[in-house]
C-alpha cells in the first residue's frame, strides 16, 4: 500500500525531472549561439525569416527544432528529383541518396557537394552532429554513422525543412 509520503515524493521527483528537462530544452546551443553569430550568403532578420517560412519551417529551421516522426510526405516520396533548402533553396540531397530508414524522417546517406555544414550538437544530455544549410545556416537535421554503403552515413532531416524538386520528364 502507498501512503501519501510516497505519492508526495514521486510527486516532487517527477516536479524535478520536468523542471530539468525544460531546463536542458531551453538551453541555447552551441551550434545555435554559432549560426547565430556566423555571417551567410543568404541572412534576414528573425522578422525576415517569420515571414517567408511558415511557423514550423522556422521552428526548425531557425530555432533547432525537430519535427514530429512520421508527419512528413517527403519521408515516403520516391519520386526522383532534387531536396532544396525550404529556407534559402539551395539544393542539398539528391533522391539517389535517399534511403528508407525507417526513422520517421527523411533520409540521405550523403548530401550533395558543397551543400551542408556540421556542428556539435550537445543539447538534451547527449552529442551529436548537428546538419545546416551551408548557405542559410537553417536547421536540417542530425547526421548519424548507422546508415548504409556506401558511406555508412544517415543524414536524418526534417522534412519541413526540404522542399522537393521533381525531376523534369526528358
Amino acid at each position: 500500500m502507498y501512503s501519501r509520503r510516497d505519492f508526495s515524493k514521486l510527486g516532487l521527483t517527477l516536479a524535478g525531472a520536468f523542471a530539468g528537462f525544460k531546463a536542458a530544452s531551453s538551453y541555447v546551443r552551441p551550434s545555435q549561439a554559432d549560426s547565430a553569430s556566423k555571417t551567410f550568403e543568404v541572412t534576414k532578420t528573425e522578422d525576415e525569416w517569420k515571414k517567408v517560412l511558415t511557423p514550423e519551417q522556422f521552428r526548425v529551421l531557425r530555432k533547432q527544432g525537430t519535427e514530429r516522426p512520421g508527419s512528413s510526405p517527403l519521408d515516403a516520396n520516391e519520386a526522383p528529383g532534387t531536396y532544396i533548402c525550404a529556407g534559402c533553396a539551395l539544393a542539398l540531397y539528391s533522391s539517389e541518396t535517399k534511403f528508407h530508414s525507417g526513422t520517421g524522417w527523411p533520409s540521405f546517406w550523403q548530401p550533395l557537394e558543397n551543400a551542408v555544414a556540421t556542428s556539435e550538437d550537445s543539447s538534451y544530455l547527449m552529442t551529436r552532429t548537428e546538419v545546416h544549410c551551408r548557405r542559410c545556416g537553417g536547421h536540417l537535421g542530425h547526421v548519424f554513422e548507422d546508415g548504409p554503403k556506401p558511406t555508412g552515413l544517415r543524414y536524418c532531416m526534417n522534412g519541413v525543412a526540404l522542399k522537393f524538386i521533381p525531376k523534369r520528364a526528358a
